[in-house]
């Protein structure tokens, strides 16, 4: 029951997506895409690793990287000093796109990007706090779910429906690339979001790092956006709410 649910939402992406399969009354064409849909529920996390690892080199060379002697490199080498070097047995590769968007994300693969822009809005114990999220995001699973969801909704899905077998194709640069910008604004549920909020407050906990700045880093990106929370919170929950659930933890002890 769970896979078929999993295989209808993926297919629906695929439709919200631009799919033109109904538009041209071609049924053979919808069965290709609800297979190939199927094929990328079940990507394994082998596979998951290998699309990041491609879909990460790829917006690396579409995106300006900082130099490892940038500011925004040796300010982000200091921020996670004490922040987690590997993400569930991948080496935690950290690097800055100097862009104005306000964003960070991470990848299965280790690789976590952590956009200037959102530097510029963030004290160090903020950007901690975002950082965590996006590492709980991985930890937590939800990162496979949303490559399985980008996957079936980008051209790579039909290169594996052209493929014939099981193993995945390698994907051209733009290809990559595609997939990657479709998994950076692939949707997390609400679930998720409190989740990895939650994970985040426990690592900092850990750590013996601030947790506070999960609290106001939320607080400055609902300002940003009357509320919405700004490009890095496009696909989540209401920043405002996020705020003060991350207060009530601290004003609990817990």
């Amino acid at each position: 029951m769970r896979k078929t649910l999993m295989l209808t939402g993926l297919v629906a992406a695929m439709a919200l997506a631009g799919c033109k399969t109904m538009d041209a009354g071609n049924l053979s064409g919808l069965m290709d895409s609800g297979s190939t849909a199927m094929k990328a529920m079940t990507l394994t996390d082998g596979d998951v690793v290998a699309l990041s690892d491609e879909s990460c080199a790829a917006l690396d060379q579409q995106n300006k990287v900082a130099p490892a002697n940038n500011k925004y490199s040796q300010r982000l080498a200091k921020v996670v000093a004490k922040m987690p070097q590997d993400v569930e047995g991948k080496k935690a590769d950290y690097k800055v796109y100097l862009t104005s968007d306000v964003n960070a994300w991470a990848m299965a693969n280790g690789c976590i990007r952590v956009y200037s822009g959102l530097m510029d809005l963030m004290n160090d114990d903020e950007l901690r706090g975002v950082i965590g999220h996006e590492i709980g995001h991985v930890a937590l699973g939800h990162s496979k779910r949303r490559m399985q969801t980008a996957y079936a909704t980008s051209a790579a899905r039909q290169i594996a429906a052209s493929s014939g077998n099981a193993t995945l194709a390698s994907l051209s640069t733009s290809q990559a690339g595609e997939l990657g910008e479709k998994f950076i604004h692939a949707q997390f549920s609400q679930a998720n979001e409190s989740a990895a909020d939650n994970y985040s407050f426990d690592l900092l906990t850990k750590q013996k790092m601030e947790r506070k700045g999960l609290v106001t880093a939320f607080e400055k990106l609902a300002k940003l956006s009357g509320g919405g929370g700004g490009s890095l919170m496009a696909s989540h929950p209401p920043s405002e709410a996020r705020a003060k659930a991350m207060q009530a933890r601290l004003d609990s002890g817990k």
